[in-house]
């Protein structure tokens, strides 16, 4: 953020998620699929950081990777509407500018005891604990 107290108009805070996804078609009739799986890429937004949902890498991601498999593959089932059978964290893709507020609104996390990041002592660690080196800098859109 910068130093005027508020967000600059030309700042572009987004972020996405992307998942590697492979789903399966289980049609309803006797018709048969060749393949029946198939591979894709999600990208879920991320929440700007401070709002609702914003703790969704420390609560569904560890070191990179997604930390509860089940638990990740039901929420997109859902989603999606098919039945998924694996999922990989890819990345964090993000602009600088939404990085940095990350960075800013972990720092302000760490600062409140008690924390919700356990024992880490600076935004990087952070950050290394949930995503490790999947976070991708991408120039704005």
């Amino acid at each position: 953020m910068s130093g005027t107290g508020g967000q600059n108009e030309n700042e572009d805070l987004s972020a996405t998620y992307r998942f590697k996804v492979r789903f399966r078609l289980e049609p309803q009739t006797d018709v048969q699929l060749d393949p029946q799986s198939f591979e894709t890429l999600l990208s879920k937004p991320a929440s700007p950081p401070g709002e609702k949902d914003w703790l969704f890498f420390r609560d569904n991601l560890w070191r990179g990777e997604v930390n509860d498999e089940p638990h990740m593959r039901s929420r997109m089932e859902t989603t999606l509407g098919v039945p998924i059978e694996k999922i990989r964290f890819r990345e964090l893709r993000t602009t600088s500018s939404y990085l940095d507020t990350l960075k800013e609104a972990i720092t302000e996390e760490l600062d409140t005891p008690p924390t919700v990041f356990g024992n880490a002592t600076n935004a990087d660690n952070v950050l290394k604990k949930y995503l490790g080196s999947s976070i991708h800098v991408c120039p704005p859109n």
